[in-house]
């Protein structure tokens, strides 16, 4: 496989960069040019985006590094399955489109967080404001630029290198190293260009910013995926027989693909069988077993999609009810052609590259499939097209910078500073806030993204990891709270607070044990199901919805005004049949029914029945 020094640009490379660049531009100026005349503006676009620039910019938020690196890199170890982190989030687009939205549009609310304090209580509140902005910052922010930067360092060694000899020597430590120094190059530059609309234009820059993007996005990583189906397929051939060549190979009944996938069973445990063909994984599976299917919508999915500050705030941003949801609708679709994108290139990567499962230690292999989609570039991507796919990358990183960033300074802003600095803030200077907030958050990403290559490990696991551990408490409370009046703001906080440390407990039981089995070649004490971070957060779902049930019925009932029909779901009252279009073809009904009948279709066609496996113990 190539190595970094073979990547280069020529002047059509350059070119294609710099059109995309100024295009972002003169797009983010338009849209944010008169959107810092007061906090409805600046932080939801004065509620007047469309449905095709609300679904545009929740999908341009969702895609990063951790997509374009990360998950095709655990693609390559372990298939189709990472397909579900897209397809499995029909149920929660489903609810978010028939209830959430219709609730979460009556309740006017700006953040989130507004919305836990109205229900339950201050405290909630501010808890829920604080971790979002922490994670925010560490698992958005701060793992999407390492991404960015990483990819950024394989690709343009040299070029980093002769930035990193310009700098004083009063910058550059003495024991720092040129990749290190690089990395850094990356990680700053990277932060300061993408952040940039966002601090300028708040989310009307961003939102519109986004669909933009999207396109370049979804243009480039496409033109990756033809090539590599189209090299499969070899001289002369179509790409279905690239397609079915990469099937072929993915299924692992001849060799040197079998041997690659029997050598992966050591990291799924007890296991009996591994289809990479298959979206439905045993229980122990690491990254995505079977109960995730069922429960992974409950303990994370909500959390992601509908309590999210940086996804839902577009949503709340909407002209109304109907753009809200077509929004959805059209990122629905969206996510149905994601893995052709993100998913299939790792399917590629694997049928031309076996011996990448085979690197010794096994910890040295998710590192390696991480770089597999560089050197995919650097392999197919002729001269010419090279500049389209460094417009796809940076505008993935773009899209969740400028997005996070403005979330993140809308709820330091309205939920933190408005409520415990300065309660009198009129709009002009919230807005002043949130552009000094905004640039304070990026800096401070920057910071920490230099520090996460420490960690070790693949880029999408380690951000998976955090929203398993943030997410299910409040997924908990935010359920459980809008469906039933009787849940109360004591049983919302215990839990909060309970489901963290019990999450806590849950990683350092699972950690103890298995250092005492390697020290003492112990018995595990646990089963091999609790290790993965999907099971975790499940596990972790159920004790929180448990416990917040058990406290409020154990306390007083909450006060009417946290039980209106505005925070609570009035099934008698709720009309959530209205606004869903005019005719048929631009009715709601009919492209939500057609988007689950695709997600149903994909999930049959990858359920392992169709594609058997030759990797069997």
């Amino acid at each position: 496989m190539p190595d970094a020094d073979s990547f280069s640009l020529q002047f059509w490379d350059y070119f294609a960069f710099v059109a995309f660049f100024l295009g972002l531009s003169a797009v983010g100026y338009w849209a944010g040019r008169k959107e810092r005349a007061g906090a409805t503006e600046y932080f939801l676009a004065g509620k007047r985006l469309p449905w095709y620039v609300v679904g545009g910019s929740f999908i341009a938020s969702n895609i990063s590094t951790e997509h374009f690196i990360g998950m095709i890199g655990v693609a390559v170890v372990y298939g189709i399955c990472v397909a579900m982190s897209e397809w499995g989030n029909v149920l929660s687009f489903t609810l978010l489109i028939w209830f959430f939205i219709p609730f979460l549009l009556a309740s006017r609310v700006f953040t989130t967080p507004e919305f836990l304090e109205k229900r339950f209580s201050p405290v909630v509140r501010q808890f829920f404001a604080l971790v979002t902005i922490v994670s925010n910052v560490v698992a958005f922010l701060a793992a999407v630029l390492y991404g960015g930067a990483l990819a950024l360092q394989k690709l343009f060694h040299a070029e980093l290198a002769r930035l990193a000899d310009l700098l004083p020597s009063f910058l550059v430590s003495a024991d720092s190293n040129s990749a290190q120094v690089q990395l850094w190059i990356a990680i700053i530059v990277l932060g300061i260009v993408a952040g940039f609309w966002a601090i300028y234009g708040g989310l009307s820059s961003v939102a519109w910013t986004d669909l933009f993007t999207v396109a370049v996005m979804v243009v480039g990583g496409a033109t990756v995926t033809v090539l590599g189906l189209q090299t499969l397929a070899g001289e002369g051939g179509s790409l279905w027989d690239g397609l079915r060549v990469m099937i072929q190979r993915n299924q692992a009944t001849v060799e040197p693909w079998h041997a690659a996938v029997a050598s992966n069973l050591q990291e799924l445990a007890q296991t009996e069988a591994y289809n990479r063909l298959s979206v439905i994984q045993p229980a122990s599976h690491p990254t995505h077993p079977w109960p995730s299917l069922i429960f992974g919508v409950f303990s994370v999915s909500i959390w992601y999609n509908v309590l999210n500050q940086f996804m839902i705030q577009r949503v709340l941003g909407a002209k109304d009810a109907y753009h809200a949801r077509m929004g959805i609708v059209f990122a629905g679709f969206m996510k149905v052609l994601l893995p052709a994108i993100v998913v299939v290139p790792g399917l590629i990567v694997f049928a031309m590259h076996p011996e990448i499962l085979m690197i010794e230690p096994w910890s040295d292999v998710k590192p390696a499939a991480d770089q597999a989609y560089v050197q995919l570039i650097q392999t197919l991507v002729p001269v010419g097209l090279r500049g389209l796919f460094l417009a796809a990358l940076f505008g993935a990183i773009q899209s969740t910078v400028n997005s996070v960033l403005n979330s993140t300074a809308t709820v330091f802003t309205l939920d933190v500073y408005k409520r415990w600095i300065f309660r009198g803030a009129g709009d002009k200077h919230l807005v002043q806030v949130g552009v000094v907030s905004s640039a304070a958050v990026l800096a401070i990403a920057i910071v920490l993204g230099g520090f996460i290559g420490r960690i070790g490990g693949n880029l999408f696991v380690y951000i998976q990891t955090l929203y398993a551990f943030f997410a299910p408490p409040f997924s908990a409370v935010f359920l459980l709270g809008i469906l039933w009046k009787r849940i109360n703001g004591p049983g919302a906080t215990v839990t909060v607070f309970s489901g963290f440390l019990f999450g806590i407990a849950m990683k350092l039981y699972v950690q103890f044990d298995a250092v005492i089995q390697q020290t003492f070649s112990a018995i595990p004490l646990h089963p091999t199901w609790l290790e993965p971070y999907a099971n975790q957060a499940a596990i972790n779902w159920g004790f929180c919805t448990v416990l917040c049930i058990a406290v409020s019925l154990g306390t007083a009932p909450p006060r009417p005004e946290q039980i209106t029909d505005q925070l609570t779901f009035n099934w008698k009252k709720l009309n959530i049949f209205s606004n869903l279009g005019r005719h048929w073809y631009s009715s709601v009904v009919t492209w939500w029914a057609l988007f689950v009948l695709l997600i149903v279709t994909l999930l049959i066609v990858f359920s392992g029945f169709l594609f058997p496996t030759g990797a069997v113990l």
